[in-house]
């Protein structure tokens, strides 16, 4: 069958709504786009737990720490979904933590920013896992299968990361004057990185149009980040909190919130490893890798060594 037919019939499969699965025909630019997309997912998961796991001993509640850690050990689960999901196109897991250890592959640039504050962490929760939640239930719906998938046990867990990290930035604006005021601080520095965090400018994402046609993505990072600024709005306004952007205003006849300019020079300079903490967070990636080499080595020569015991009992 010619390339033109195979993708033809590939794409008729995608408008049906059909799931695509790692054995079926597809584009290899379907497949390298996957690739990139899934593992900079999986590398965004890994690296987030970095600025939390930061106040991990620093907790101002046993209570909170059990949450922390509980959310801590969930993104590295997510990153284990993802990871395992992108395996099944093709790329070793060892490829996926060189591109993300040599710089070569990128993960959201959120996390190059430090957590100054307890109210940064939940800052955290409240806008970056709630932007996570709306980039990510679309994906619940992408056309290939394992991603899709792994983001519906994900999303679930994205959700109760939300409601925690609202529920810590209430706790915080219902306290003293000086715990709101370091509420009202993490917006101010938080919230446009979490506007960033959907992407580039519709006219500026040079994947977005072929990822909306192979139902990759469903919404644009437009939509999406309109989507976003719309619902936490009014979630600032429960708060008593007040969105750092003096631009914004409700839009009648959009039936959108109208907003301000973002500064996309800092979103690329962050993107191309200019930012606050990049240094920093690829280093400590790097450490840890390093420093658990031992168990990666342990664990081979235990399979091993259980692979050698099944070829025996089979020779017996």
């Amino acid at each position: 069958m010619k390339i033109e037919d195979l993708e033809k019939k590939f794409q008729d499969r995608i408008d049906a709504g059909e799931k695509i699965e790692p054995k079926d025909w597809m584009p290899e630019k379907y497949r390298k786009t996957h690739i990139r997309q899934i593992s900079q997912h999986a590398h965004s998961e890994i690296v987030g737990m970095l600025p939390e796991g930061n106040w991990v001993t620093r907790t101002p509640t046993l209570r909170r720490k059990v949450g922390l850690l509980a959310k801590v050990q969930d993104e590295a689960g997510h990153g284990l979904y993802l990871y395992s999901a992108a395996e099944t196109l093709g790329i070793s897991r060892d490829e996926m933590f060189r591109q993300l250890h040599t710089g070569k592959a990128k993960y959201s640039s959120i996390f190059n920013y430090p957590t100054m504050t307890w109210a940064d962490i939940g800052t955290i929760g409240w806008l970056v896992d709630g932007a996570a939640i709306i980039n990510q239930v679309m994906l619940t719906r992408t056309s290939f299968g394992p991603y899709a998938r792994a983001m519906v046990r994900i999303c679930k867990e994205e959700s109760f990361h939300q409601r925690q990290g609202f529920e810590m930035i209430l706790t915080l604006c219902n306290g003293t004057a000086i715990q709101k005021e370091m509420a009202q601080d993490a917006l101010n520095r938080w919230w446009w990185p979490s506007l960033m965090m959907f992407g580039p400018r519709d006219e500026e994402s040079p994947n977005t149009e072929q990822s909306v046609k192979w139902k990759i993505k469903r919404k644009t990072n437009d939509e999406l980040r309109q989507q976003f600024i719309d619902i936490t709005v009014e979630q600032a306004k429960v708060a008593g909190l007040t969105i750092p952007d003096p631009d914004l205003k409700w839009n009648e006849e959009r039936g959108h919130h109208d907003f301000g300019a973002i500064d996309w020079s800092e979103f690329w300079r962050v993107v191309k490893g200019n930012g606050p903490l990049n240094k920093e967070r690829l280093k400590a990636r790097n450490d840890a890798w390093d420093n658990g080499e031992w168990v990666r080595d342990a664990a081979m020569a235990h399979s091993e060594k259980q692979a050698q015991k099944e070829e025996l009992k089979k020779a017996v």
